[in-house]
């Protein structure tokens, strides 16, 4: 008998705790998505993990396709990471001091990655978008950088132009508090169109000092590169005198081994990480050759510091995290995409609903079309997404709470719960399709 994900009581216990939360943290959360702003209803708050489970405040149990947003590889609370950040936290919570296990860390992300020398740990995603783009701007002299419309890059300032992620779910792609002199250095270009990046770059001869892209769209759903695109980037960055960075906060050491710069064969100049090297806890990378690195204080004169960057516990379970993932753990992962990508196309039939997948990373978009741009993403029927989330919510199925976001497997996914989950979406898109 295949295993599904049982439905529970109703959240009466998220409700009133999102009450609670709107009195004291903006909007009741501490991250725009997670406000259901685009779904509708009140979010489900998390009292645990285990596997591929989340369990409510309600004890619902949730079979997770979201995964912290992409660190849970391995699953929740896999033992040999628990193990690790136990024995870590045993020593010292932090120390404001150069250890040993941040370089074992370091050496770790270097041995996987083509092209790199050098990593600097930072604290979050954010952060390591904001450095590499200093590192770019004190490599080249110049002030502009080019990203591309629905990609986001973190909330810094530069970035929230025409970003995707929660910034399509409120409305506000362009957020109040940004001045005009910053953002009017930040250039867009479209996904997935090396055209319109050509356009820019001769707009502003000698003024670019970088193009930074997700590889993979993620913020505004999964989103591939199309064949070629990288590729016209990279020789576009290379005849203009400009950067390329990879944005692998999400591809990073989950589509392959080496990321994005491996699974595409394509080198950036620098490239930036997140998600999985910290396991679940916090924790952000730049990295890249050693005469770009080597700009970086104190080897250099582009100032980034950070207190708590290479918290020894962060990176205890960042290591922890990447020892356990050996190509058989990437073929594997490969194996559960292209398994769950027969099922639910299965499902799918004849609905307008189109499934993007690139190794462990899926979506379904609400369009019969193919998905290449944001543009494409804000055309699929937002309604119906809303009235499936929430069918496969009330069944126990955890995906993301917006139309634009990515969908995560995990290691502790298998083939019986896939199976369990994708005859749910089948349900779940006769019924969404039934009705007006």
């Amino acid at each position: 008998m295949v295993e599904t994900a049982l439905p529970s009581s109703p959240r009466i216990a998220s409700e009133t705790l999102f009450e609670r939360a709107r009195r004291v943290i903006p909007g009741g959360v501490n991250s725009p998505v997670r406000a259901f702003r685009r779904v509708g209803g009140t979010p489900a708050f998390i009292a645990r993990a285990a596997g591929a489970w989340l369990y409510d405040e309600d004890d619902r149990r949730y079979l997770d396709f979201v995964g912290s947003w992409g660190p849970m590889i391995l699953g929740h609370g896999h033992p040999r990471v628990v193990e690790a950040v136990r024995e870590a936290a045993g020593q010292g919570f932090s120390f404001g001091a150069p250890t040993r296990a941040e370089i074992l860390l370091a050496e770790t992300i270097v041995e996987r990655l083509p092209g790199i020398d050098m990593v600097r740990l930072v604290n979050s995603g954010t952060e390591a978008t904001m450095s590499a783009i200093r590192v770019a701007r004190a490599a080249t002299g110049r002030d502009r950088f080019v990203k591309f419309d629905g990609c986001y890059h973190g909330h810094a300032d530069g970035f929230l132009v025409a970003s995707g992620s929660g910034t399509l779910d409120i409305g506000q792609p362009d957020s109040p508090g940004v001045p005009r002199t910053t953002a009017a250095d930040t250039l867009v270009a479209r996904f997935n169109d090396c055209s319109s990046v050509e356009a820019l770059f001769d707009a502003y001869p000698g003024e670019i000092a970088a193009v930074i892209v997700e590889p993979v769209g993620g913020n505004a759903g999964c989103i591939p590169p199309l064949e070629g695109f990288l590729e016209g980037l990279r020789t576009l960055c290379t005849r203009h005198g400009a950067l390329l960075v990879f944005d692998e906060v999400m591809t990073g050491f989950r589509i392959a081994r080496g990321g994005a710069i491996e699974r595409f064969g394509v080198q950036p100049d620098l490239a930036t990480f997140g998600k999985v090297i910290g396991g679940g806890f916090p924790i952000g990378a730049y990295a890249g050759p050693s005469h770009l690195m080597r700009l970086v204080a104190p080897a250099g004169p582009v100032y980034q510091a950070g207190t708590l960057s290479g918290n020894p516990v962060a990176v205890a379970a960042g290591r922890a995290t990447l020892e356990l993932l050996d190509q058989a753990a990437y073929d594997r992962l490969e194996d559960l995409g292209a398994f769950v990508e027969r099922r639910l196309l299965e499902a799918i039939g004849e609905h307008p609903v189109t499934l993007q997948r690139v190794g462990s990373m899926f979506s379904l978009f609400f369009r019969p079309q193919s998905v290449l741009r944001v543009d494409d993403a804000m055309d699929a029927d937002i309604d119906r997404f809303a009235r499936f989330f929430h069918g496969l919510l009330d069944e126990g199925y955890y995906l993301a709470p917006s139309p634009y976001e990515s969908s995560f497997l995990s290691l502790a996914h298998d083939e019986q719960r896939l199976t369990a989950f994708a005859e749910a979406v089948g349900r779940h898109l006769e019924r969404v399709f039934a009705t007006a």
